[in-house]
């Protein structure tokens, strides 16, 4: 996109605020892992490939300022507990600074951020594949540039089918509560010239019905050993309608958010925010005073309801235990 989501300078990560779009282009500067662990935590910066790579450069801000690094780990590990990358940036950033030494952290970010374009354009390639000509693609939250280091998951896709010459439309999910397929993802249609719907998150199951949808494609925020995935809420919702209806429901993720370590679904730790996000939005408040509030951000559509997981080394179809296996023995094996 013409704006990014994300920059660096050398002496400070300048993070676009998401709190601000579509009404206003905003930057918010970081000059620490604390600032950054905040950023995070208020949502100037979401999206999983996102917050790791602004992880691993609040590390590295750290680092050149001479900082003890381990209360910086220590802020940017209890910014988010969902979106796996933020672990597996963390974790990359601590390897290197092992091997290497805190001069080598700014590099390894960069690296970090280099990478996943890399690996979102690659995502981008495989899933135009399985996108027909005038097809018409109903997406959740928002996996676009702005929750990427750029090109993005999901949106990252439809940049591709779209720049391989396909005619294609996509139906943007207002994604309660906080409304980032409104916000965010229309935006990014917008900006990109792509043919954009908004809709209710209620209305999703009436346009299936009515033949109007010919895929789903979304992101994730963490995918278990088995193949279960942890997306924004909603997401498990739209999979049971996509099923319902025969519609295929693919999930574009990197590697990067598999965690192995956990066994299935059951197993993710399931952020809960605020609720004066459901109650009200931006100082608007419409819920009556006193009423009880679940604010769960995320849930865990099994594997049995998605088609295929698309990833930097391809298309896995019916993913598995088996299945998820394999695909990292390829990545193990260079392939």
């Amino acid at each position: 996109m013409a704006v990014d989501a994300m920059r660096w300078t050398g002496e400070a990560l300048e993070l676009l605020d998401q709190r601000a779009l579509p009404e206003r282009i905003e930057y918010v500067a970081c000059r620490s892992a604390a600032d950054t662990a905040r950023a995070i935590r208020e949502m100037v910066v979401r999206g999983a490939p996102a917050i790791g790579c602004a992880a691993a450069f609040g590390i590295a801000l750290d680092a050149m300022r001479g900082a003890e690094l381990e209360a910086g780990f220590d802020a940017l590990a209890k910014s988010r507990p969902t979106a796996v990358n933020l672990f597996w940036a963390l974790d990359r950033m601590r390897k290197a600074l092992h091997r290497r030494g805190a001069s080598a952290l700014a590099g390894e970010a960069v690296a970090i951020y280099e990478e996943d374009v890399a690996v979102n354009r690659a995502i981008g390639a495989h899933g135009a594949a399985l996108v027909p000509d005038r097809a018409r693609i109903m997406t959740h939250c928002n996996a676009g540039a702005l929750a990427t280091a750029g090109h993005g998951t999901a949106l990252g896709v439809v940049r591709s089918a779209r720049d391989q010459g396909k005619t294609l439309s996509v139906v943007a999910n207002e994604t309660r509560p906080y409304m980032q397929g409104a916000r965010l993802t229309a935006w990014e249609m917008v900006q990109e010239r792509i043919p954009v719907t908004l809709i209710t998150d209620s209305m999703a199951g009436f346009l299936m019905s009515r033949g109007e949808i010919d895929l789903l494609i979304v992101g994730a925020d963490r995918i278990a050993a088995n193949g279960d995935v942890a997306n924004k809420i909603g997401t498990y919702t739209l999979a049971v309608l996509a099923h319902r209806h025969g519609l295929p429901f693919y999930v574009a993720a990197p590697l990067s958010t598999f965690d192995l370590e956990i066994a299935d679904g059951e197993s993710i730790p399931i952020e809960e925010r605020a609720a004066d996000e459901v109650t009200g939005y931006r100082g608007s408040r419409w819920a009556a005073e006193g009423v009880a509030v679940r604010n769960p951000a995320f849930d865990v559509t099994p594997a049995e309801l998605v088609t295929g997981l698309i990833t930097e080394l391809g298309v896995l179809r019916a993913p598995s235990r088996s299945g998820v296996a394999e695909l990292f023995s390829r990545r193990r094996d260079g392939a």
